[in-house]
């Protein structure tokens, strides 16, 4: 682990290789898993704010699991804040293009200027998982067998985790922060890369 300030970082956030490839995943981390995707607590008000302007972009199904569930829910497991889940399967949040490739209907909006928010932090800032403690924040890489393909895209475009992750990054922690995080990872290679 890396310390910066009163972050713990983990070495794979440098050492992995990582590259979104929708053409083969199709963008299944929005579709697969138990729960929708981690929300901040600052991000409910947010949502709630945000619905009406970006129900033009939403599937009839997620715009009706949104008005019956709410534009966030929890974690039935740990209590933690999540996005709602149409008939537990996809994000309500997400569209698909006529490919079958999901995208969020936040960030459509958010492109089309309707919003100014992206979409969740957690969602921009995946593969790294970030965990509140009560006297530091750890970024932890998550790897997820359906994000093989970007793994491999990433290993065959040479991009380590925090370099594909650098607009997140800074949209959570600061330019400040990302410069300090570039200078360890380069550290971190001189020492430990290949």
């Amino acid at each position: 682990m890396i310390q910066i300030d009163d972050k713990l970082i983990s070495e794979e956030i440098f050492s992995e290789e990582f590259v979104c490839n929708l053409t083969k995943c199709k963008g299944a981390c929005c579709v697969e898993g138990d729960v929708g995707a981690p929300l901040d607590k600052d991000e409910l008000e947010i949502l709630d704010n945000i619905f009406d302007k970006i129900k033009p972009y939403l599937t009839p199904e997620g715009i009706k699991a949104l008005e019956e569930q709410g534009t966030w829910t929890t974690d039935p497991m740990d209590g933690m804040y999540v996005t709602p889940m149409v008939e537990d399967r996809e994000c309500a949040y997400v569209t698909f293009d006529e490919k079958g490739i999901t995208k969020c209907g936040i960030e459509k909006a958010y492109e089309d200027g309707a919003v100014d928010w992206q979409k969740p932090i957690s969602c921009h800032l995946y593969p790294i998982r970030i965990t509140e403690y009560s006297s530091f924040t750890a970024l932890n890489y998550h790897e997820w067998s359906v994000c093989s393909d970007a793994c491999t895209l990433g290993r065959e475009l040479q991009v380590p985790v925090y370099k594909f992750l650098k607009t997140p990054l800074i949209r959570k922690y600061g330019e400040d922060f990302y410069e300090v995080l570039s200078g360890a990872a380069e550290e971190w290679k001189k020492e430990y890369g290949s």
